[in-house]
């Protein structure tokens, strides 16, 4: 299964914490570590210092306390454990499904499943509010979606319209068509 993964499994950039100018990047491939550091700074003393890096295979970036340190100093405790997760062979293959592939696994769910999924991570959360999603969920719950139906589900959004009662829907759809009837009466 590991053999799926592509040779970059992680990577990272970013600024180390205040006061600090240097830059940091971070890359996890199948079988090494790479941590590089650029250090940047006004200081006459600092100018001519060239670019570090230390390359790590996982076993070893297991053991080295003081690499996995300055990780979770400059990216966080978070960033650190799933770093050791890779190195472990702890992979998230969620993670690297597409959005598209995920709303269509998602769709299937009941209601309740997709709000707690919702909760577990940003992506989720936007994929769980996610229009194409809802557009997804109404068509598989309605035998029939007319073009005055599909044409307010895009103005309110297809979440809000799976959410409406059918009484709210035919009110809206009434005054859209009594709007749409004004407009073409002045022309």
């Amino acid at each position: 299964m590991a053999s799926w993964l592509p040779e970059t499994l992680f990577e990272i950039v970013g600024q180390g914490p205040a006061p600090s100018k240097d830059y940091y990047q971070l890359l996890v491939t199948r079988s090494q570590v790479i941590f590089r550091w650029w250090k940047i700074s006004l200081r006459s003393e600092h100018r001519s210092t060239k670019p570090g890096e230390v390359k790590e295979t996982h076993q070893d970036f297991q053991g080295n306390s003081y690499l996995q340190i300055q990780i979770a100093l400059i990216f966080g405790a978070r960033i650190l454990d799933y770093i050791c997760n890779l190195c472990e062979g702890k992979f998230d293959f969620f993670e690297r499904l597409s959005d598209s592939l995920l709303l269509n696994i998602i769709s299937y769910l009941d209601l309740e499943d997709i709000a707690r999924l919702s909760q577990t991570s940003h992506r989720f959360g936007k994929l769980c509010k996610c229009d194409k999603l809802w557009e997804q969920i109404v068509q598989s719950a309605c035998d029939h979606i007319t073009p005055d139906m599909r044409a307010l589900a895009e103005d309110m959004g297809w979440r809000q319209m799976f959410f409406t009662n059918k009484l709210q829907l035919q009110r809206q759809l009434r005054k859209r068509k009594q709007r749409q009837d004004q407009t073409d009466s002045q022309f």
